[in-house]
């Protein structure tokens, strides 16, 4: 099948109360790797790239690539841009294939967040392409994208039901107490505004910062309301701690399809891991 807009499946999602792993892919053999475990779990799948990595392998390589997976894939896939700033990528990655945009204006207040994320709205929504934003401030690095610990901003759920209203974007990401990259202790997730946003809007949320949060954290986030996760620095930190294991184990083996293929093993059993724990398993 072709690659599918990632709007259906979460509002599928969240009217049944599981969540979609988006896992943030780097390389081919990433991207291969968590295909394989959307196929074998049947889950649906929403692959993921930072701007980062677009800059680093080319838009229509990451599309070419994602095209192939899907076309011989039997689960739904999607692909979705990450924390994007820029509305002249944005517009090229949709032109390109993507079929899912994140236009992160949550540096800005909130009337600028609300004019980019209209803007991108507008465009995307003639072409069935799903669009995410942020409200508040996510902690960790993304990229470019810095926010120093005890600049967190969490989001205010009267303030989502307002953005949701007058952007009409499909899927949201509030900052909840979660940050990216890799937790130095658990995290503080405020539960009680994540249900409290849930009850003000309909759209599917979206839970940043995905790496590492405990299994009972993550299943409660999903219960109520979150119905996508973003897996990135757990994945991209699996698989190159393999490729430093092979090379410490094997140090003559200097063939690629050698090492990658069990990184591709080690970034495979994560993604079933994090499917299952998600509850999509099943659902593709």
């Amino acid at each position: 099948m072709s690659l599918v807009s990632s709007t259906p499946l979460l509002l599928k999602a969240r009217k049944q109360g599981y969540g979609i792993v988006a896992f943030n892919v780097h390389t081919l053999e990433m991207l291969q790797a968590v295909v394989e475990a959307a196929e074998e779990s049947r889950s649906p799948l929403i692959l993921q790239t930072t701007v980062g990595t677009v800059k680093h392998l080319g838009i229509d390589y990451i599309v070419g690539a994602a095209q192939a997976a899907a076309k011989q894939a039997t689960v739904p896939i999607a692909l979705h841009l990450d924390h994007c700033q820029d509305f002249e990528l944005i517009l090229q990655c949709i032109r390109a294939g993507y079929t899912s945009v994140m236009i992160d204006q949550s540096m800005h207040p909130f009337e600028r967040n609300v004019e980019m994320t209209r803007k991108v709205v507008e465009v995307a929504r003639a072409l069935n392409v799903n669009v995410e934003a942020e409200l508040g401030k996510v902690g960790g690095v993304e990229d470019d994208i810095r926010v120093e610990d005890g600049m967190e901003t969490l989001a205010d759920p009267e303030e989502c039901r307002r953005f949701v209203e007058l952007t009409g974007v499909p899927t949201l990401a509030p900052a909840i107490g979660t940050a990216h990259g890799i937790y130095k202790g658990e995290p503080n997730i405020d539960f009680a505004r994540i249900g409290e946003i849930a009850g003000k809007v309909d759209v599917p949320l979206v839970l940043h910062g995905g790496s590492g949060i405990p299994e009972a954290q993550v299943k409660r986030c999903v219960s109520l309301g979150m119905a996508k996760m973003n897996v990135a620095t757990e994945l991209k930190n699996a698989f190159s701690l393999s490729l430093q294991d092979s090379f410490s184990a094997n140090p003559d083996d200097l063939d690629p399809r050698s090492y990658m293929t069990a990184a591709k093993k080690v970034v495979k059993r994560m993604a079933l891991e994090k499917m299952r724990l998600c509850g999509c398993a099943g659902k593709g």
